[in-house]
């Protein structure tokens, strides 16, 4: 199944150029940019709770809340003739504490990712017409994930995965979309297991006015098989995220977003679910930018 997903998606990367034509693309060189940085705080203060704890007021009797969630997401990317080599750094981190009247305290982590990518794609061909333009071709990533800390009596989530498959990418509305075959060793636990599947994700970036743009972006992966049962194996995972980006000074924006989660074990049917909603100070900037020729 693995070998006729992978060979499917090289297969359409080699015809695309035959579908719609091999064009010159036009960008060379290094291109470093902090696509986004951004902070979301939010903090309640409950004093003389106890003391109004029979009173219908849930803004005196509630528990005390700190939330903190940061997200970084760098890319450092080489633009040649015929292919592209791109690194992409990954930090999501969030924490939510809870402290009730009586002193007790309560912290949970919202979010713990640590991700790295390298990735090389072929620069077959590029369109400049169908839907605003961009460049195609197949591709390959080499990708580790981890976290900060692992979660209560877990151990730290460490996988490597590698995929190959065919990648859009750079185009004025698609920013990226690509489907894959992927293998990943997962040594949370030891033994490590293998595990094979397909994945795709797509981004698309929508300007709607001068300094305002919407950014939509989803993930699904799918796992097929893997080499070692764990009780924490998943069946799959998909992720999605609406934001709205609205610059407010330079390179600084006030974003509002949603965040959809959910994962589905393969040990029993009930299906996770995180669902997030919230507005961020984010900031971008582009350290260095490609040629054009």
């Amino acid at each position: 199944m693995m070998k006729r997903i992978v060979c499917a998606a090289v297969l359409i990367g080699s015809l695309l150029p035959v579908a719609f034509g091999q064009q010159t693309n036009t960008k060379r060189g290094w291109q470093v940019v902090l696509n986004r940085a951004s902070l979301d705080l939010s903090s309640t203060d409950v004093k003389n709770a106890q003391a109004y704890e029979n009173f219908p007021e849930s803004k005196l009797n509630s528990d005390s809340q700190r939330v903190v969630k940061g997200h970084l997401d760098i890319n450092a990317d080489y633009f040649a003739r015929h292919f592209v080599w791109g690194n992409e750094l990954l930090l999501d981190y969030g924490k939510t504490t809870l402290k009730s009247y009586d002193g007790e305290q309560t912290t949970n982590e919202s979010a713990d990712t640590v991700m790295f990518t390298s990735s090389y794609t072929q620069r077959l061909w590029k369109n400049e017409t169908f839907l605003g333009g961009f460049e195609a071709g197949p591709y390959g990533s080499l990708a580790y994930q981890t976290e900060f800390n692992s979660s209560d009596n877990t151990p730290l989530k460490k996988v490597l995965r590698a995929a190959a498959g065919v990648k859009i990418y750079e185009g004025k509305y698609i920013n990226k979309f690509h489907v894959a075959g992927f293998a990943e060793d997962d040594f949370t636990y030891n033994p490590s297991s293998v595990k094979y599947g397909w994945e795709t994700h797509l981004e698309i970036q929508q300007p709607l006015r001068e300094g305002v743009k919407a950014v939509y972006s989803a993930m699904f992966r799918d796992y097929l098989y893997e080499t070692r049962k764990e009780p924490t194996d998943l069946d799959y995972v998909f992720s999605a995220q609406a934001r709205l980006d609205v610059n407010v000074w330079g390179e600084l924006a006030v974003s509002p977003f949603i965040e959809y989660y959910t994962a589905q074990a393969r040990a029993f049917g009930k299906r996770g679910q995180n669902f997030y909603i919230g507005v961020s100070l984010s900031f971008s900037h582009t350290f260095m930018e490609a040629q054009k020729i």
